[in-house]
């Protein structure tokens, strides 16, 4: 318990330091922005002075000014009279400058950037000079974007790990409880059979000894599903209707006269690559589910459908039914909506059909208080 409390502090502080490193990245990131912008503000402003000294200039020593001017290449600018006629552009390469409505709408954007920088070229004549961002400002404009979407890729990338990793410790963890269960019920039931065979040496009517049989192959039965968790199981090519009939019939005779049963499939083989035992139990909890969904009275029905590639089987029931949005949560470990039971049965049933044979389940369709069909599909061997 301290561990785990320990190991959910660590958690948060790196959570929290996290966080606090990237505000401090991205905030850096924005004051330098800034202060790059007002630097370029400050040549913007010197290149119009120099301007101004280049146009008034007479005989004067205008080296310096036109330096200015020359120097400053990367910030794209245009330069209006005061009724906004375009006087002057310089740095626009991505337009067709001949194109006066291009330049028009070009100055609109710049309009849009900075503040223009007035000019006073003459006693209370002015003229404005608008400007953009340059090409480099632009760029550092969008790196705290990138830097964010670096970061969620890299929590993604870190969130998948985990989540991977969880799921792999809780397969082990359900792998060897399941084991340990197998090996648990192992012992009783050898000595079960022992007692049977004292029993038949009794004068114990046969159709008791008979039923004790049924019983105890089906713990061994129950034993065997449980040591096959965990491994990869053995695939058989056998016959799907003989398979799904044996196990639908079996139920079907311990469970309540007020449930009404139909089988309907093929009357001819239909081979598919299954382990016998796993398709057993997938058939079991399906028809289970059915039944508690039904309280115990109702209709439920088994259909197999072959197609060309494939062959489907449908399990349907006249139960309390499933709403919409629960459709995929029913499969998720723990979701359960009865007042017992731990919520594994539909889990294990996805994975033994999904991991194992290779198959797809789903519920097909379903009404709330009308019933619900499930659906099983299988590739043909």
């Amino acid at each position: 318990m301290q561990f785990s409390e320990s190991r959910n502090v660590t958690r948060w502080i790196i959570i929290i330091a996290s966080f606090i490193i990237v505000s401090l990245i991205l905030w850096n990131t924005y004051s330098f922005f800034q202060r790059f912008k007002e630097d370029e503000r400050l040549k913007m402003e010197l290149w119009a002075q120099a301007q101004i000294t280049v146009n008034n200039s007479l005989d004067e020593d205008v080296t310096l000014p036109l330096k200015i001017i020359s120097n400053t290449n990367t910030i794209p600018i245009i330069v209006t009279n005061e009724k906004d006629s375009i006087i002057n552009h310089t740095n626009i390469d991505d337009i067709n400058l001949n194109d006066s409505k291009n330049l028009k709408n070009y100055l609109e954007k710049l309009k849009s950037e900075n503040d223009p920088i007035v000019m006073q070229y003459a006693k209370g004549k002015f003229q404005y000079l608008y400007y953009g961002n340059s090409s480099l400002l632009n760029k550092l404009k969008y790196y705290p974007l990138a830097l964010l979407l670096i970061i969620f890729l890299f929590g993604l990338l870190v969130f998948n790990f985990y989540q991977t990793s969880k799921i792999a410790t809780q397969n082990k963890l359900w792998a060897g409880m399941a084991k340990e269960t197998a090996h648990q019920i192992g012992t009783p039931l050898s000595s079960l059979i022992g007692w049977l065979e004292i029993l038949k040496m009794e004068n114990v009517p046969a159709s008791t000894i008979k039923e004790i049989e049924k019983d105890i192959t089906r713990l061994q039965t129950i034993t065997d599903r449980f040591s096959k968790i965990g491994s990869a199981p053995i695939m058989e090519k056998v016959d799907l209707v003989k398979e799904t009939f044996q196990s639908y019939e079996y139920l079907k005779s311990r469970f309540s006269k007020q449930i009404e049963f139909s089988f309907l499939a093929p009357e001819k083989v239909i081979n598919v690559n299954l382990n016998p035992t796993l398709h057993s139990w997938t058939i079991e909890n399906l028809v289970k589910n059915a039944i508690d969904a039904m309280k115990g009275k109702g209709t439920l029905a088994l259909n197999i459908i072959e197609e060309e590639k494939e062959v489907k089987i449908f399990i349907s029931d006249s139960g309390k039914g499933i709403p919409k949005n629960q459709f995929r949560k029913v499969f998720e470990p723990g979701f359960t909506t009865k007042k017992r039971g731990w919520g594994l049965g539909l889990s294990l049933t996805k994975r033994i059909v999904e991991e194992y044979h290779k198959g797809k389940i789903k519920v097909f369709q379903s009404e709330i208080n009308k019933g619900t069909t499930m659906m099983l599909n299988f590739k043909k061997a």
